[in-house]
């Protein structure tokens, strides 16, 4: 399965498993932007995110969590 900007579930559910003692509230948007393209199924271009999209994995990541 290949990973979009916009699949910002699946790229929460990811980042959860990947980085498991991370509270995502309290991610830079940097640091998350460089996780997210250093997923190994993530086949989108780096340059296409921005602040809207980042907001909504951090907040799908968030929303793994409870």
């Amino acid at each position: 399965m290949s990973l979009k900007w916009i699949d910002t579930l699946d790229i929460a559910i990811e980042l959860s498993e990947t980085h498991p003692d991370v509270d995502p509230r309290y991610i830079r948007f940097t640091d998350l932007h460089s996780w997210v393209c250093d997923l190994e199924e993530f086949e989108d271009e780096p340059d296409h995110s921005n602040e809207k999209i980042l907001e909504a994995i951090q907040m799908a990541w968030i929303e793994e969590m409870d």
